[in-house]
């Protein structure tokens, strides 16, 4: 307990201190480029070198670029017509489209607003001496996808299908253990013909039971009573979440390995899910993460359902579009669960 009072304030003042003061930067930034020419590549640059954007790729058409949205390849795209050099020689008004990924409403307001600056300062560039004639210089024509609204509330729910299903399952799992191991009832469960694996069974299945109406009410209240639209599959929405549910059990079954009695098992589960919640994209962009820190979540199972229900929800992604997120977060959860058994196995056997 003296060991997790003193671990948990440093973490908190690192999570925070990195985080919540943090610009949001390295935005994915994709360029369909119809134009080619001198004064479009000098958008390009401005965008890249503002520290705000990275270039994520230049599809070649709509479609392509379509593509790369639904598949979270880039938060914003640029769209520079044909004839857009022409327009700046001439002193005429012309316009650079942008669309947005809104499944996001933190990066994309962020991005809006960087955006916005970045062309303000364009057109100071590319006509500095304005005329009655040349009224408008460069005009944004904004697209938001997914989520034209941006309402916060379309993100959020999504989300805490994931972050509800890891704070129960998690929790529950190692307070029950515990609670039997501080009663002393776990011995004598052993001397009963009800085997480890019988055990084990019993204790788990009831915990994804539960889980999952939990994951259902959540499901059709966010639907329902907040109007959250639903674009994707229940198949890989369930999918996602019945292995990640993997992850949950496990880190469970960790909690009740090291902690004694049910206040251990409860500070350590706060221990282990506030990192989660604070670098996996639930509450903060992991864009605006320091770059050791940024790297550091993709050891967080988290981080990969997140991607899953919320493209899924709100782009409806399917699997060949999600494949790298279900690997990664499968090797995760799995590596997780078969730990946390193989050492609870061990542990009983002592």
């Amino acid at each position: 307990m003296i060991r997790i009072m003193l671990i948990m304030p440093v973490m908190m003042l690192i999570v925070f201190g990195y985080v919540v003061g943090s610009d949001i930067r390295n935005l994915k930034l994709a360029v369909l480029d119809s134009d080619h020419s001198p004064q479009s590549q000098r958008v390009v640059d401005a965008f890249v070198h503002s520290g705000y954007f990275v270039l994520a790729g230049e599809p070649d058409s709509e479609t392509a670029l379509k593509k790369m949205m639904d598949g979270g390849k880039a938060v914003i795209a640029l769209e520079i017509p044909k004839g857009f050099s022409d327009a700046i020689r001439e002193k005429r008004p012309t316009q650079i489209g942008i669309v947005i990924d809104g499944s996001d409403s933190r990066s994309s307001g962020q991005a809006n607003g960087y955006a916005g600056g970045i062309i303000n300062d364009l057109n100071s560039e590319f006509y500095p001496r304005p005329s009655a004639t040349q009224a408008g210089g460069v005009n944004a024509q904004v697209r938001v996808l997914y989520n034209p609204t941006m309402r916060n509330i379309n993100t959020m729910v999504p989300a805490l299908l994931a972050f509800i299903l890891l704070m129960s399952t998690s929790n529950v799992m190692s307070q029950a253990i515990v609670r039997e191991r501080e009663r002393g009832t776990l011995e004598q469960l052993f001397v009963t013909p009800i085997g480890r694996t019988d055990y084990l069974l019993g204790k788990l299945l009831p915990y994804v039971g539960i889980a999952a109406i939990q994951v259902v009410i959540v499901f059709v209240i966010g639907i329902l009573w907040f109007q959250v639209p639903f674009h994707g599959s229940l198949i890989v929405i369930a999918s996602g979440l019945m292995l990640f549910m993997l992850s949950a059990l496990g880190i469970g079954m960790l909690v009740s390995l090291i902690s004694t009695n049910r206040q251990q098992a409860q500070q350590t589960s706060q221990l282990m899910q506030m990192p989660q919640m604070m670098l996996s994209g639930f509450m903060f962009p992991v864009e605006a993460f320091p770059t050791w820190l940024y790297y550091l979540t993709y050891l967080i199972p988290l981080r990969y359902i997140l991607v899953i229900v919320r493209s899924n929800f709100m782009k409806g992604s399917s699997f060949s579009e999600l494949w790298f997120q279900f690997v990664a977060m499968g090797a995760f959860s799995v590596g997780i669960f078969f730990l946390g058994l193989s050492r609870f196995h061990k542990r009983l056997a002592d």
